[in-house]
C-alpha cells in the first residue's frame, strides 16, 4: 500500500515523503548503505521488477541492508491531519495515529447496521434508521401488541385483525378488522344483495324500493283471471295475448265494428255477425280505393312540369315502332305538363307509325288540352303558340345539333282548345289533339342522331307572355 494520502494541516516535510509515491511514508524502511528511506510497500514493488538498485542513487542494494525505521514512523504518525470526512462536515483534527480511534466516534464515518440488515450508513443516520427503516428492527403493533421485525411489521400493517377500521361500504360504522367480514355480510346497510326475482345486485337499503319497479317481480292479473306469479314485464303481453278475461276489440274494428267483449267470447261474436262484418269490409275497400285514386292524382300533380316545357323521352323505340305497325293508329302519351304555375294542363301524344296522311311513313305528333286544377281561373279558348321539336342527339362538340321544329298558333274555333270538360282524360283516344301527322318521315328520322341508344326525345314548349307568368 503506498504512503498516506490524508489531509495534513501542513504539507509534510520532504524527509517524511517517499521518493517513489511522493506521499507521507507508510511503514518507512531505510537502506543502510546509502541512508535513503522509502515506504516498505513502494520499495518492494520497485524491487519486484528485477532492479536491485537504490531508486535514488542507483547504487546496488542488498536485502540484508534494508531495515524498518520506527523512529521516523513515529514522527510521521504524529503529524497533524484533518478527518477524511472533513468535506462532509467533520471538524476533527489530530495526530495521524489518532485517526482510527476517531473513526469509532466520527458522526460521518460509514458503518454497518448493528442489526445486520446489510445496510451501511453514516453513524449520524444510524438512530433514525434503527427506529424507522431497518427491516430487522423490533417493532410492537399498537393494536394487537404483537412484536415484529421491521420487515414483518410492514406486512402486518393493513391486515392486523385488532386494528380499528371503517366499513369499506362507507356506511359510517367503525370496528376491528376481524369483525368487518361479518358486518359486510349481515349488518351493513350499504352491503350489496341480489334481487331474488331479477338477480341484479343492489345496495341493501335500496332493494325494497327496487321491488316496486323490478321487471321480474310477481304481480296479479288486473282482470283477475287467476294466473299466478306473472312477472311485471310480462303482464302487458299476458293481458294482450293470453288473459281469457281481458276485454278485446273486434278484429273488424278498422272496418267499423265497435264491439268489445272478453277474449273467450270473441269467437261467438264473429260467428253471429259474419254478414255485417262482410258489409263493413266492402265499404272499407270502397273508401280505400277512392283514397288510392286521390293519392295517385296528387302524386301525378306533384311530378308534373310547371314551366311550359316538356322533354319527352321514348325508350325502346324500335320495339314500340314495331308495336305501332302491328296495331293501326296506336298512340303513345307523354306525362302531362302545365304551361306555367296555376296554368293550362297539356299532354303530347305520338303515333310512331304515323296517323292520317302520315300513316305508315311518318312520325305524327299532337297536343291536347286536359282538364286541369285551375281551369276556372284561366281564359278560354287556349290561344298560346305551341312548338314541337324532335331533338338531334349528336355530340355538340363534334357537330352542331340540327333539331327539327314546327310551330303553330291554336285555332280558337277548334273544339279541343275550348275549356275541357271533367270527363275528358289523358287516355281518351277518341279525342285527337292538334298537331302534325307528317312531323318527320321514317327515312329522315334515321339520319344524324335523332335515334340514339334506341330512344328519341320529343320536346314541346308553350310561349306564354311574361305578364301572364307574373
Amino acid at each position: 500500500m503506498p504512503g498516506f494520502d490524508y489531509k495534513f494541516l501542513e504539507k509534510p516535510k520532504r524527509r517524511f515523503q517517499c521518493p517513489l509515491c511522493s506521499k507521507a511514508m507508510r511503514e518507512p524502511v531505510q537502506v543502510s548503505t546509502c541512508g535513503h528511506r522509502f515506504c516498505d510497500t513502494c520499495l518492494q514493488e520497485f524491487l519486484s521488477e528485477g532492479v536491485f538498485k537504490c531508486p535514488e542513487d542507483q547504487l546496488p542494494l542488498d536485502y540484508a541492508k534494508i531495515y524498518p525505521d520506527p523512529e521516523l514512523e513515529q514522527q510521521i504518525l504524529a503529524l497533524p491531519i484533518r478527518c477524511i470526512h472533513s468535506e462532509e462536515g467533520c471538524r476533527w483534527t489530530g495526530q495521524m495515529k489518532q485517526l482510527q480511534g476517531h473513526f469509532s466516534t466520527c458522526a460521518f464515518n460509514v458503518i454497518p447496521c448493528p442489526n445486520r440488515c446489510s445496510v451501511k450508513l453514516t453513524r449520524r443516520d444510524l438512530p433514525d434508521h434503527l427506529q424507522h427503516d431497518c427491516p430487522k428492527r423490533k417493532v410492537k403493533c399498537e393494536f394487537c401488541g404483537s412484536e415484529f421485525t421491521g420487515e414483518a411489521y410492514e406486512n402486518h400493517q393493513g391486515v392486523c385483525p385488532q386494528e380499528s377500521v371503517y366499513c369499506e361500504n362507507k356506511c359510517g360504522a367503525r370496528m376491528m378488522r376481524r369483525l368487518l367480514s361479518q358486518h359486510g355480510m349481515a349488518e351493513c346497510p350499504k352491503r350489496t344483495q341480489p334481487c331474488k326475482y331479477c338477480g341484479k345486485e343492489f345496495v341493501f337499503d335500496t332493494i325494497q324500493n327496487h321491488q316496486y319497479h323490478c321487471p321480474r317481480f310477481p304481480v296479479q292479473c288486473p282482470n283477475q283471471c287467476g294466473t299466478p306469479n306473472i312477472a311485471r314485464e310480462d303482464l302487458a303481453n299476458h293481458v294482450k295475448d293470453n288473459c281469457g278475461s281481458a276485454l278485446v276489440l273486434c278484429p273488424f274494428k278498422d272496418a267499423g265494428c265497435k264491439h268489445r267483449c272478453p277474449k273467450l267470447a270473441i269467437g261467438r261474436h264473429l260467428e253471429d255477425t259474419t254478414k255485417s262484418h262482410l258489409t263493413m269490409m266492402c265499404n272499407l275497400v270502397g273508401r280505400q280505393r277512392q283514397e288510392i285514386l286521390e293519392l295517385r292524382r296528387e302524386m301525378e300533380e306533384l311530378s308534373v312540369s310547371h314551366d311550359g316545357v316538356l322533354i319527352w323521352k321514348l325508350n325502346d323505340y324500335s320495339r314500340k315502332l314495331q308495336e305501332a305497325k302491328l296495331r293501326s293508329n296506336h298512340e303513345f302519351f307523354s306525362p302531362p305538363f302545365y304551361t306555367h304555375r296555376y296554368g293550362y294542363k297539356l299532354q303530347v301524344s305520338a303515333f310512331l307509325n304515323g296517323n292520317g296522311s302520315g300513316e305508315g311513313s311518318h312520325l305524327s305528333v299532337y297536343i291536347r288540352v286536359l282538364p286541369g286544377e285551375y281551369d276556372n281561373l284561366l281564359e278560354w279558348p287556349f290561344s298560346y303558340k305551341v312548338t314541337f321539336s324532335i331533338l338531334d342527339q349528336s355530340d355538340p362538340s363534334l357537330s352542331k345539333p340540327q333539331h327539327i321544329t314546327e310551330t303553330f298558333n291554336p285555332d280558337p274555333n277548334w273544339k279541343n282548345f275550348q275549356k275541357p270538360s271533367s270527363s275528358r282524360n289523358s287516355l281518351d283516344e277518341s279525342t285527337l289533339g292538334f298537331g302534325y301527322p307528317k312531323f318527320i318521315s321514317h327515312e329522315e328520322i334515321k339520319k344524324r342522331n335523332y335515334i340514339r341508344d334506341n330512344c328519341i326525345f320529343i320536346k314541346a314548349s308553350i310561349e306564354i307572355p311574361q305578364k301572364i307568368m307574373a
